[in-house]
């Protein structure tokens, strides 16, 4: 009885620390929590102030225009529209972020990562080449074409991308399991941080000419 009883102790706390890794946002002990910007009449929770649950609106938990197409006249020929907890303050707490991307003929959403959500992704118009990269040491490329109607997931922190290989343009939505997930798109951030990373860094790591590197540093 007394085995049984520490292997369910034990199976408890196993049970308990996985929960609390898995949690990245808080589950709310509330109904809702509308994020708002002043602090006299709000309550902290999740990183956002908390309007009185009395004063909130239908207008809180709304957003409009999903519908309308973004422009994708930029060198990656992709449009982000992220709908977060900053576009509508009645996600705050409930771990949802909803992303509409436009991409242009041969556009591409370029190999990014989401520090704080994994992603699961639908296509309603056009061809995508979709995929994502696993942890050191395996770095495993997972890829697939997505036809509309076909969904895909981007786990957790991984690097992932889509490509639009049609003539046409595309549209896809996407999920996100959090309020703010967050994102960094890896040549933004590798050679156009500020200040510029020193480009003999960048050199030694990426196995390229120093002059190369000081390019790619103007580009972004």
């Amino acid at each position: 009885m007394k085995g049984i009883r520490s292997i369910l102790i034990a199976f408890g706390l196993f049970a308990f620390a996985c929960s609390s890794a898995s949690a990245y946002d808080p589950s709310p002990l509330q109904d809702f929590c509308v994020a708002i910007k002043d602090i006299k009449n709000g309550v902290f929770v999740n990183g956002k102030f908390c309007k009185d649950p009395k004063l909130a609106v239908a207008e809180d938990f709304f957003f409009s225009g999903l519908n309308r197409p973004r422009n994708t006249s930029n060198p990656v020929g992709s449009n982000v529209t992220m709908i977060n907890v900053d576009i509508i303050p009645g996600l705050n707490t409930l771990g949802l972020t909803l992303i509409r991307v436009d991409y242009a003929p041969y556009g591409v959403n370029p190999p990014h990562t989401h520090p704080r959500g994994s992603e699961i992704l639908l296509v309603v118009e056009g061809t995508l080449y979709v995929g994502f990269v696993t942890a050191d040491p395996d770095n495993r490329l997972f890829t697939k074409i997505l036809n509309p109607g076909d969904a895909f997931v981007f786990p957790f922190g991984l690097i992932h991308f889509q490509f639009n290989i049609g003539k046409t343009a595309a549209v896809a939505f996407a999920v996100l399991s959090s309020q703010n997930a967050g994102r960094i798109t890896i040549a933004d951030a590798v050679f156009g941080s500020n200040p510029p990373i020193n480009p003999d860094v960048l050199a030694k790591a990426f196995q390229l000419n120093k002059n190369v590197v000081k390019y790619l540093q103007s580009r972004f």
